[in-house]
């Protein structure tokens, strides 16, 4: 949604100054519109069907090249680098992103595919990292091979490195509040995907500075809520010894919803083909009571302050321990049920990307909770790469009246937070 103008309270009194709130926000958790009968919004509409499937095959493809990535991982650091700021990347983002990249342009043609993403090319391009680039070339291809499982064509031939380097080079738009284009985190929470444990792959389509649909793919959040109470590796060993059937829900989820439909699903890591079939609806938790609400944030304390977002929780009256969880996976247990309060307040300096947030976003509003900045407002995607204007931090709730509290108890307590 694009932003929500703020209103002066200079002048208001105190229960005019709640009023406002209380409409800003039920602006920004009212997302579902009525359709308007027009036949364009029909095609609209039929046009938006398709590219979520679209996005939900891609997806769909992009975590089963990451689960196998992972595994060689976690046994061989050579897939791993760290860039330029010391974060770490892997074969999987580059793979992911070129991927993605190609299965949307040769989908809906490359003049009018425009793709935002995290990684570039430039450190496979040395002359010390061709391991790295065959191994994404192969990755890629393997994957890409597998297309028709997912109902998409595969290329004719296998791609060159040449191709492959110019798919991840042409993610290169930069946004802003005109047009339309994707927006594409490969590999979300890459810490987490090395260590064996939470990431996500996050995909979304914004047009004119909102997001209309987003695609969460998690490969390591497991269909029953009680497998987050374990490590990864503990699961992997598990599954190990007692191997679920192929027909059960026991790992890996593809999370999707499009703006306006007033539905988000959940699909299984199983290879289908993106439509609804096999799909289940997801719906928020109906909890409003902070005593029995689980609250999730990053696992990295560089990310965001613990110290800060304990205090304000144990001040709501929220009794239970946090659910740490890398990556975007924090939306989808919001989404899902799992989780009701999502809190990040950035330390200073740091500015949030927005393939950090879109597709959750989305999703999460369609499956009937709210985020907004801690002012209350919706988070603005038409500014380029940042949340630019973001007060405070993210916030996102399963209900308005939790959410309420979060953001009163963040205006209590803000100044004294050195954030």
């Amino acid at each position: 949604m694009g932003g929500v103008a703020m209103i002066s309270l200079q002048t208001a009194a105190p229960h005019h100054h709640q009023l406002r709130r209380r409409r800003r926000l039920s602006a920004a958790y009212c997302t579902t519109a009525k359709a308007r009968p027009e036949s364009g919004v029909v095609k609209e509409a039929e046009g938006r069907d398709w590219e979520l499937k679209v996005a939900v095959r891609a997806v769909q493809m992009a975590c089963s090249l990451c689960q196998r990535v992972q595994e060689e991982l976690l046994q061989n650091q050579r897939l791993k680098v760290d860039k330029d700021d010391l974060s770490p990347v892997t074969v999987a983002d580059w793979a992911v992103q070129a991927t993605i990249s190609y299965i949307l342009t040769e989908t809906f043609g490359p003049q009018t595919t425009q793709i935002m993403a995290e990684e570039d090319e430039t450190a496979l391009t040395n002359q010390t990292s061709s391991s790295l680039l065959n191994s994404v070339v192969s990755f890629v291809n393997q994957t890409l091979n597998s297309a028709p499982q997912f109902g998409l064509k595969p290329p004719k031939t296998p791609l060159k490195p040449s191709q492959i380097l110019q798919l991840i080079q042409n993610c290169n738009s930069t946004g802003g509040p005109k047009g339309r284009f994707w927006v594409l985190d490969p590999v979300d929470g890459t810490l987490g995907f090395i260590r064996g444990d939470q990431y996500a792959v996050a995909l979304a389509l914004i047009e004119n500075g909102e997001v209309i649909l987003g695609v969460l793919g998690c490969p390591n959040y497991p269909m029953k809520k009680e497998w987050l109470n374990y490590h990864q590796k503990y699961y992997r060993l598990m599954s190990r010894l007692a191997p679920p059937q192929p027909d059960s829900w026991h790992k890996g989820c593809v999370l999707f919803a499009k703006k306006g439909g007033g539905k988000a699903w959940m699909q299984p890591l199983t290879g289908q083909t993106g439509g609804q079939e096999g799909s289940r609806r997801i719906r928020v938790s109906d909890v409003s009571d902070p005593a029995l609400a689980t609250f999730c944030e990053p696992v990295e304390k560089a990310n965001s302050s613990h110290s800060f977002t304990a205090g304000l929780v144990h001040s709501v009256g929220v009794k239970k321990q946090p659910l740490r969880v890398y990556s975007m996976v924090k939306y989808a247990a919001i989404a899902r049920g799992d989780a009701e309060i999502f809190m990040k307040f950035a330390r200073s300096g740091y500015k949030e990307k927005i393939w950090d947030h879109a597709a959750g976003v989305v999703i999460i509003q369609e499956a009937g909770g709210v985020v907004t900045d801690a002012r209350g407002r919706s988070l603005d995607f038409s500014k380029g790469l940042f949340l630019e204007g973001l007060d405070r931090g993210v916030i996102a709730c399963s209900g308005l009246l939790l959410h309420e509290r979060i953001i009163g108890a963040v205006d209590a307590s803000w100044d004294s937070s050195n954030l």
